[in-house]
C-alpha cells in the first residue's frame, strides 16, 4: 500500500475519555539513509513528521506515534498559532508590527504605508503578493547588512539567496553563496545582523573553529542574545504564511 504524504490521524480514545481527542496531523517521509523510525515536530506545518527507513511500514510509524502520543500532543499544543497571509493579520518587519491591508483597487503589488503592509489586486492573489513582498524585503535588508560585514573582513559573497528553509536561518556554501531564510525579515534587526555576520564570517572560515567565532564577535555584539531570541521565538516565525 503506498505511503500517504500526509494525513490527520485519529487514535483510539483512552477509556473514560469525556470527549474525542483531536486528530494528529502527520506527514510521512521515507529516507534511504534512516536506520530507524523517528518522530519530530515540524513547527512550520504544525504536524508530526514520521521518518521511515526503506523497509519500515506505516504500521511501525503508527506504533511509535501511539507510544509517544502524550509527547506529540504536548509539543503540537505548545506551537504558536498559525498566522495565514490574509487581510487584517499582524506581521512583524524587523520586530515591528504591521497590519496587512487589502486594497483591491489600488496598484503596486505590495508596499509599506505607515504601519500597514498594503496588498493590491484581487483577493486570491494576496498570499502570493504578500509572500513576494516579504521575500524581496528580506533580501534587501539582508544585503544591506552583508555589505559592511563583508567589507570589514575583506571578502565578497558570490551571491545572496533568500529561501524558505525549515531548519537553518542561514548558510554559506563552499562556492561563497550565502543563503538566508526570508523569515528573518520578521526578526528584530539585531537578530538578523547576527545571522548575517555568522554567515559572512564563514567566507573566511568555513568551520566553527575558535578563529571563526573570533571573527563573528568582531562583527556583531549580539551573538548570545540573538541565539536565545531565535531559540525562543524562531518557531513562531515558522508558523507564518
Amino acid at each position: 500500500m503506498p505511503l500517504p504524504d500526509s494525513e490527520i490521524l485519529s487514535l483510539p480514545q483512552p477509556a473514560g475519555a469525556l470527549a474525542p481527542a483531536e486528530g494528529i496531523p502527520v506527514r510521512w517521509r521515507r529516507s534511504p539513509h534512516a536506520k530507524r523510525v523517528s518522530l519530530r515536530i515540524c513547527p512550520r506545518e504544525g504536524a508530526v513528521v514520521v521518518t521511515l527507513p526503506p523497509r519500515a511500514t506505516r504500521r511501525a510509524g503508527l506504533a511509535l506515534i501511539l507510544e509517544h502520543e502524550s509527547w506529540v500532543r504536548e509539543k503540537l499544543a505548545a506551537l504558536a498559532p498559525a498566522v495565514p497571509f490574509a487581510p487584517g493579520v499582524e506581521l512583524l518587519l524587523g520586530g515591528v508590527p504591521y497590519v496587512v491591508r487589502h486594497a483591491p483597487r489600488a496598484r503596486g503589488g505590495a508596499f509599506l504605508e505607515g504601519a500597514t503592509i498594503v496588498v493590491t489586486g484581487a483577493r486570491e492573489f494576496l498570499p502570493r503578493r504578500l509572500g513576494d513582498f516579504l521575500r524581496a524585503e528580506a533580501k534587501r535588508r539582508i544585503a544591506l547588512l552583508v555589505g559592511p560585514h563583508a567589507a570589514k573582513l575583506g571578502v565578497k559573497p558570490r551571491r545572496i539567496r533568500v529561501k524558505d528553509t525549515r531548519s537553518r536561518w542561514g548558510s554559506c556554501a563552499p562556492d561563497g553563496t550565502l543563503a538566508f531564510s526570508w523569515r528573518l525579515v520578521m526578526a528584530p534587526d539585531w537578530v538578523t545582523d547576527y545571522v548575517v555576520a555568522h554567515e559572512v564570517a564563514h567566507l573566511r572560515e568555513l568551520n566553527h573553529s575558535a578563529s571563526f567565532w573570533t571573527l563573528v564577535e568582531g562583527l556583531t555584539p549580539h551573538r548570545d542574545a540573538a541565539v536565545e531570541w531565535l531559540r525562543l521565538h524562531g518557531p513562531a516565525l515558522l508558523r507564518v504564511g
